[in-house]
């Protein structure tokens, strides 16, 4: 699974209605199950299609405590595959037949790209509700180990006590957007 976790003010359902606009044409169906607070939105090839192989996908989106959660499930490929085996068994047999497949073809090659597709609309959705995968100003406070005070991120000391703070600053990750300790060396979320 894929996760993302985008930060400001927006919430699961900010991407539910964006994913179900883009999607709910051509070939595809989308569905929303859940709540305000956890939300998945399920992308499919209609049962009835004209072209392609089936396929399908499955957003979970979840609310933090500074934005959202976006986990991306594991696509079915079978549909695919087996379109794109048609496909080719045909070509080998008559190179022509290739003409009658363009339209399944094509939409093979569309829902081979579903989820960079999902992504983009993610990313432009984040980027239109002012959300990025850098830490917000709520989020940027640290708290000192010794007195339990809470610092703004970029102190070297504690306003409260004068104890060090530098090896408690937060940053995250530039690929995913997951808090992570400037200790680790390798984002714990996407290993990057």
């Amino acid at each position: 699974m894929n996760t993302k976790v985008y930060h400001g003010s927006i919430t699961p359902s900010h991407f539910a209605q964006r994913l179900l606009s883009y999607f709910n044409r051509g070939n595809y169906r989308v569905q929303q199950i859940g709540n305000q607070n956890e939300v998945s939105v399920q992308i499919a090839t209609a049962q009835q299609q004209l072209s392609g192989g089936a396929t399908a996908m499955t957003i979970s989106l979840k609310a933090v405590e500074d934005g959202v959660s976006v986990s991306l499930g594991q696509q079915a490929w079978y549909g695919i595959a087996a379109s794109l085996g048609i496909t080719a068994l045909s070509a080998l047999r008559n190179p022509f037949s290739l003409l009658g497949r363009l339209d399944d073809l094509a939409q093979d090659i569309e829902s081979i790209q579903l989820s960079d597709q999902i992504w983009k609309v993610l990313d432009n959705t984040a980027k239109n509700h002012g959300a990025t995968m850098e830490l917000s100003e709520r989020l940027r406070r640290i708290v000192c180990s010794y007195c339990l005070a809470a610092n703004p991120v970029g102190e070297s000391n504690c306003l409260a006590c004068g104890a060090p703070l530098g090896d408690l600053q937060p940053t995250t990750c530039s690929h995913c957007g997951y808090v992570k300790s400037p200790k680790d060396k390798f984002c714990p979320n996407c290993g990057k």
